[in-house]
């Protein structure tokens, strides 16, 4: 009965399609923070096209009152999920008004309010979540309306939302200051946003003249040239390459604390996580740029352009995913391209054995959407030619604008272009088959002359390093593409280092940081002759590099660590302060070093975990703090605490290792005694456990 209640629910929807259109919504919101309330009121325009009976507006657990239709206040139905009208509209054009109020568990996130600690934000989540939790709108993504907003808050914020700023009021009441937005264009509501924090911003200009509002924490100024590098070529590439223009009038980017993902695509408005924000040196270990790439491609393939449903859902995050690999080629080579496509498909080659959902299934994986969708366009690109792809897809665009599609529609523009080409069988072995031709990819790739190489590198792993140490010096000294020199040096990982010096010597000595980065993770132990070029590694521009090399020399030579403790003491690192809660473990544990400012760098990493970090900077000063006092009462609560935390990926660190803890009987004590003095949400899981 579930399951036919879930496709009873589709069918209905379906129908309410047929029958009614909601064209434009305007809505005014308030938030309050304390409460983790929204509330507001909403006017929508629809057109009754033949007589239904009941019409649906989702809407997550709201109270919904005040309720007019065409001016006339209307019985209605709230069941928790749905809004349902069944009085006071006509065949033709209508007008619904109403208030609301809710207090959403998702899609809607209030961070950092708590802890007070001045990074407060607000932002919201609209795919895979439903914009319905906040705002009443549509999880059908078929449905598609001119959404303006008119949000009211505290002034001393920065308000963002879809569309153009049209203008800034105070209330009534000079109590709070008005941000009013408005949308030219219809879209699907999961693309709806809300984004609140202390910002600046700076505006950049595409060739197409399209402003490009590029927002930061006013802290972060600095970080902005590599946080927000190859911006606006990547967007004057895209609109090149589509030959689409830029469907909407204004693009902005804003990065925000504790994201659930690495960035989304709300029309008009990317969110991005703040990770992503860095330094000159932050920049060469995680940039943005492809995800920068990524959420813009989609304001063509996703945005412009939606998926019918599910199952043609790699006709999102396989076109943003590929072309955001063509945004790449553009800036960095075509071998830089070949390179990021290899390692899509060696991960896709890695998963097959179990991964075996088809891109054609709404079940699909991730990987298999995002970055097997990618292949089975290049594969498609390479096939009938750069040029007639390019025509189908603009055409794809000009055709289906601001509609939804299924992948038959994308195909049909591809036979137009190349009737010989034979979209069934591509359709067959690209996007219904369980596994893909690594044999075709290898082929496409070996067309570039280096990863031809590198290709024949790889055939040398089983050969003696006799045979092969010639053409390794060779490769070195020429200071070939990166891929070459790091390839032979993971070759060379087991061979004693007598035989290898003089090649780790050459490698050393290249400026490259992914060269050098492959000489520090493949290093297992550290010879004392080549020791003074180890330790040069720590001062390269990579965090990750300082990282690897700090602990590694900690670790073979404990009796300098002082040393290496001293020379890294004002190193943070990125977002996630890795390397310094590395860096705090190790000044802990050392009991030579700073006797006196001990309890100093221990309460600093207690700090981090408090509520007003991210959660990778708690994830990374809890795993250090557990190897250092596992039973400290402060520490054990910021563990618990972080089982209630909104972002899944800490909440599963937290509760697998609360779980791995209470298989010890000393460990099931201590948290028992912990309980009284936790919070109720907490109490309740950490409950559950023990029992």
């Amino acid at each position: 009965m579930r399951y036919f209640f879930l496709l009873f629910s589709v069918i209905a929807f379906g129908q309410q399609l047929e029958k009614v259109d909601f064209t434009n919504m305007n809505a005014h919101v308030n938030l309050y923070p304390s409460e983790k309330l929204i509330n507001g009121n909403v006017q929508y325009d629809f057109e009754v096209k033949s007589k239904i009976d009941t019409i649906k507006i989702d809407a997550k657990s709201m109270t919904i009152t005040d309720v007019s239709i065409n001016g006339k206040v209307v019985n209605f139905k709230n069941n928790g999920k749905t809004l349902n009208l069944f009085e006071g509209y006509k065949v033709g054009k209508n007008q619904i008004t109403f208030l609301y109020e809710a207090k959403p568990r998702q899609a809607l996130y209030f961070v950092g309010w708590e802890a007070n600690s001045g990074s407060e934000q607000i932002w919201t989540q609209g795919q895979g979540k439903y914009t319905s939790h906040w705002l009443p709108s549509f999880d059908d993504v078929n449905e598609k309306v001119i959404f303006n907003l008119s949000v009211s808050f505290n002034p001393f914020y920065q308000v963002i939302s879809n569309g153009k700023l049209i203008n800034t009021s105070m209330n009534e009441k000079g109590s709070a200051k008005v941000w009013k937005y408005e949308m030219q264009k219809p879209m699907s509501s999961y693309l709806v946003m809300l984004a609140i924090g202390r910002f600046d911003f700076k505006t950049l200009y595409s060739k197409s003249k399209i402003p490009l509002e590029l927002y930061y924490k006013p802290e972060d100024a600095s970080k902005f040239e590599w946080t927000y590098k190859y911006s606006k070529q990547i967007f004057d590439f895209l609109e090149k390459e589509t030959g689409f223009k830029y469907p909407w009038e204004i693009y902005k980017q804003v990065p925000v604390h504790d994201f659930l993902y690495a960035g989304m695509e709300n029309t008009t408005a990317t969110l991005f996580a703040q990770d992503y924000v860095a330094d000159e040196i932050g920049f060469n270990d995680q940039s943005y740029i492809n995800v920068n790439a990524h959420e813009l491609a989609h304001h063509w393939f996703g945005d412009l352009i939606t998926a019918k449903e599910g199952k043609h859902h790699w006709l999102q995050e396989g076109f943003a995913t590929y072309y955001a690999l063509l945004a790449e080629k553009h800036l960095f080579g075509d071998t830089h391209f070949q390179y990021e496509l290899l390692k899509n498909a060696e991960e896709i080659q890695k998963a097959s054995k179990y991964d075996t959902i088809p891109i054609l299934n709404e079940k699909a994986s991730s990987l298999t959407f995002y970055k097997k969708g990618a292949w089975a366009l290049h594969y498609l690109r390479e096939s009938i030619g750069a040029e007639k792809f390019r025509k189908a897809v603009k055409t794809y665009l000009k055709k289906y604008q601001f509609k939804t599609v299924d992948t038959d529609c994308f195909l049909a523009e591809i036979k137009k272009v190349s009737p010989k080409f034979n979209t069934e069988n591509f359709k067959n072995e690209w996007l219904e088959a369980k596994t893909s031709d690594t044999q075709k990819a290898i082929a496409m790739m070996s067309k570039n002359k280096v990863m031809s190489q590198y290709f024949e590198l790889q055939k040398l792993q089983n050969q003696s390093f006799e045979s092969k140490k010639g053409l390794f010096s060779t490769i070195l000294k020429s200071n070939k593409y990166y891929i070459l020199s790091q390839e032979i040096i993971y070759q060379l990982i087991d061979v004693p280092f007598e035989q290898k010096r003089e090649l780790l010597q050459l490698a050393i000595k290249s400026n490259d940081l992914k060269i050098r980065q492959a000489i520090a993770e493949s290093t297992r132990k550290i010879p004392v002759e080549f020791k003074t070029e180890y330790e040069s590694l720590l001062n390269d521009n990579s965090y990750v590099t300082k990282e690897i090399v700090f602990q590694q020399l900690c670790d073979q030579f404990p009796e300098e660590r002082a040393k290496y403790l001293t020379a890294t003491e004002s190193i943070i690192g990125n977002n996630d302060k890795s390397f310094r809660t590395i860096w705090l473990l190790y000044a802990c544990l050392d009991k030579d070093f700073k006797p006196e400012e001990k309890p100093k760098f221990y309460n600093e990493l207690i700090n981090y975990t408090s509520t007003q970090y991210d959660a990778t900077v708690r994830k990374n000063a809890l795993e250090m703090l557990l190897q250092l006092n596992p039973t400290d009462e402060r520490v054990l609560t910021s563990l618990v605490n972080a089982t209630t935390h909104h972002k899944w990926q800490f909440v599963a660190f937290a509760k697998n290792t609360i779980r791995g803890m209470l298989k010890k009987e000393k460990f099931k004590k201590v948290f028992t005694e912990l309980l009284p003095k936790l919070k109720e949400r907490e109490q309740n899981f950490l409950k559950g456990e023990i029992k």
